[in-house]
């Protein structure tokens, strides 16, 4: 007896020092932190989704699910639906914090370790750009009227995210300089001046260019690109992209956003099967035009509408577009709401007007795609 436990006590002791020379075991739903994410290649064709609400919703309690109703994490929701690509956008100091440095970090890990690829969004500002507004971040505003000194915040503030991108181990495959510039940005200093002709872009390009140079000094091989809205506009974006380029703008791809059922003319409102078929020769004579490849950053659908319809309108533009070989992907923006959630900021009107100079609040997105139980709706087919 003393032999049979002498023996039992050894073999513990030695199960003991091999278990505590074993590091603990890492589950799939924890995993190890410190394991930074492999380089995910860039898609022959991207499928992507904007999906920069996803933390502020997620702090809110909304999750996801996959179509047969279990619960998981959005990158794997997406990738069911056959989305392989994400888009961040990047705000310099914005209320909450959410689509700030930070929040585009964690975000942009979590992409890459899912084996997403990547796009980069620079707004320059603290709330939305667009062709409307690009307001210069308050911490910059001080210095609006000495163009040197806003190209220096724009080259430190890309540089300064993308370093933390690096450090992270992400490398984003492409990167906007800029969201909607139809009109320039950081308005008060890089605006176009439409009455200088022949010398329109010239301070926006100033701008621009320091931030393509700043996104090539992290990430040589990165696509960097310009933004522009209206797709379907053939006149408009051709006098853009063309004065753009001979103007002086660097470049290794276009980005265009579609909205096939809010495209306006002036204040003529164009059936969405005609600006389907616009945008998809645009994106053609652009090709051909300018010498690179064309994407689209950001589509959207009025799916809580008439999803049956939002379904048609986006499927058949991605029929199209995928038959395009210079078309290199399509990005629907913020997929993931459901028409119903809205961010904080929605309903803070001194925000707002700080921004819009209207003291008002806004109604949550219209044009998402997804169940407020977090399931993808029928509109996200078109991605498979």
């Amino acid at each position: 007896m003393k032999t049979t436990r002498l023996f039992l006590a050894i073999a513990t002791l030695f199960l003991t020092a091999c278990n505590c020379s074993k590091p603990a075991p890492v589950t799939p739903d924890e995993p190890d932190p410190e394991v930074k994410p492999k380089p995910v290649p860039t898609p022959s064709f991207a499928k992507g989704a904007d999906i920069s609400w996803v933390s502020e919703m997620e702090k809110d309690g909304r999750t996801f699910q996959l179509k047969a109703g279990t619960k998981a994490d959005i990158m794997d929701v997406l990738k069911e639906t056959g989305v392989n690509a994400i888009r961040l956008r990047v705000w310099v100091n914005p209320t909450g914090g959410w689509s700030g440095k930070d929040d585009v970090v964690k975000l942009a890990t979590r992409a890459a370790k899912a084996g997403m690829a990547l796009m980069v969004d620079f707004h320059y500002s603290d709330f939305f750009a667009d062709p409307s507004r690009q307001t210069i971040p308050a911490a910059w505003e001080a210095d609006k009227n000495d163009l040197d000194k806003m190209a220096k915040h724009v080259s430190d503030h890309t540089a300064e995210v993308l370093k933390a991108l690096q450090d992270a181990g992400v490398t984003p495959n492409w990167v906007q300089v800029g969201n909607e510039t139809r009109n320039g940005m950081l308005f008060g200093s890089g605006d176009l001046k439409y009455d200088d002709k022949e010398n329109e872009f010239s301070r926006f390009l100033v701008l621009y260019n320091t931030g393509y140079d700043a996104v090539k000094a992290v990430f040589p091989t990165t696509l960097v690109m310009p933004h522009i809205d209206k797709a379907f506009d053939l006149s408009n974006d051709s006098w853009w992209l063309s004065n753009f380029k001979k103007q002086g703008g660097k470049f290794d791809m276009i980005a265009l956003s579609h909205y096939p059922q809010e495209s306006w003319n002036g204040k003529v409102q164009i059936p969405w099967e005609t600006a389907n078929t616009q945008a998809i020769n645009n994106i053609k004579a652009f090709a051909s035009s300018m010498g690179v490849p064309i994407i689209i950053s950001e589509v959207g659908v009025k799916t809580p509408a008439n999803e049956k319809l939002a379904a048609q309108v986006l499927a058949e533009f991605m029929t199209e577009a995928k038959k395009i070989n210079k078309c290199a992907g399509v990005f629907y923006w913020e997929p993931e709401v459901d028409g119903n959630w809205k961010p904080a900021l929605f309903n803070l009107p001194d925000v707002i007007y700080k921004y819009t100079g209207k003291k008002e609040t806004w109604n949550p997105y219209d044009m998402g795609a997804f169940t407020t139980s977090g399931k993808a709706t029928s509109v996200m087919e078109a991605f498979k």
